[in-house]
């Protein structure tokens, strides 16, 4: 069905925004307010409407679509790595959340997957840095879902920076998801990305509980950035393929490591 929006009206302008956000996948303010030769005031609220109907994401400066596949898109090299181990950690990583319960899910692939588990709950307030994690809360509406903000790292769809971690700093959560792409048994947790290891690392002083999903491929490697060291998990989730000298070793540590089937 074709559209013609009338530029000058309010509903126009709204319809005009999601077909560029349609064919652009994101747009920016500063270049919203000059197309349509607006206030940036009169944009943000264009946009907040439009994410309260769930039409949009609001990023760092503008928005992004919503549509699912799109987000997941540039994370799919990754995703296609030992999926059904994730598929089983995150189903696993579900079974730890309660009712009433408030928790934070980082960004990643593994964490992702828990996701599909979590509409079962009717009192649950979830708070995530991941715009795919977001989207896919999207369609939960007894769960409050919260995105802090912050500068978005392209790549994978997440939100970092000290705007992220500054809003982190005003939540406590009972329980904390994070991923990692390197654990090891003397280092810790590691990140490639200074700033998500960064964030990670306010999340886990933000946490009463913190819990890690990680498939056993990440064990014995080593990232650019330091998260955390292993004193600070209190559960790892993983597959039968982590070894019993590294479980022992975690254990000797006081984690309790979970091997999801």
């Amino acid at each position: 069905m074709q559209h013609d929006y009338n530029p000058e009206s309010t509903i126009g302008r709204r319809g005009l925004i999601l077909k560029m956000l349609d064919e652009q996948g994101q747009v920016n303010v500063t270049d919203l307010c000059a197309h349509f030769k607006v206030s940036a005031v009169t944009i943000r609220n264009d946009l907040s409407n439009l994410e309260q109907k769930k039409l949009l994401i609001r990023a760092r400066g503008g928005a992004i679509k919503t549509d699912k596949v799109t987000l997941d898109l540039k994370i799919s090299g990754k995703q296609g790595v030992n999926i059904r181990e994730k598929e089983a950690i995150g189903r696993r990583a579900a079974r730890y959340v309660q009712e009433g319960d408030t928790i934070f899910i980082g960004s990643g692939t593994t964490t992702r997957e828990m996701v599909h588990h979590l509409n079962r709950f009717n009192n649950l307030t979830v708070i995530t840095n991941a715009l795919n994690i977001a989207g896919h809360l999207a369609d939960m509406e007894r769960l409050t879902v919260i995105v802090p903000g912050g500068i978005m790292r392209h790549n994978i769809l997440s939100l970092v920076g000290a705007m992220a971690i500054d809003n982190f700093k005003k939540f406590f959560c009972d329980k904390l998801f994070i991923a990692a792409d390197g654990i090891d048994v003397n280092l810790g947790l590691s990140s490639p990305d200074l700033e998500e290891a960064a964030l990670n690392r306010t999340m886990i002083k933000m946490a009463r509980k913190v819990i890690v999903v990680a498939d056993s491929s990440k064990f014995g490697k080593r990232s650019l950035a330091v998260i955390c060291g292993i004193s600070q998990i209190d559960v790892l989730i993983t597959d039968s393929g982590l070894s019993a000298l590294a479980k022992e070793a975690l254990e000797n540590m006081g984690v309790e490591v979970v091997i999801a089937d």
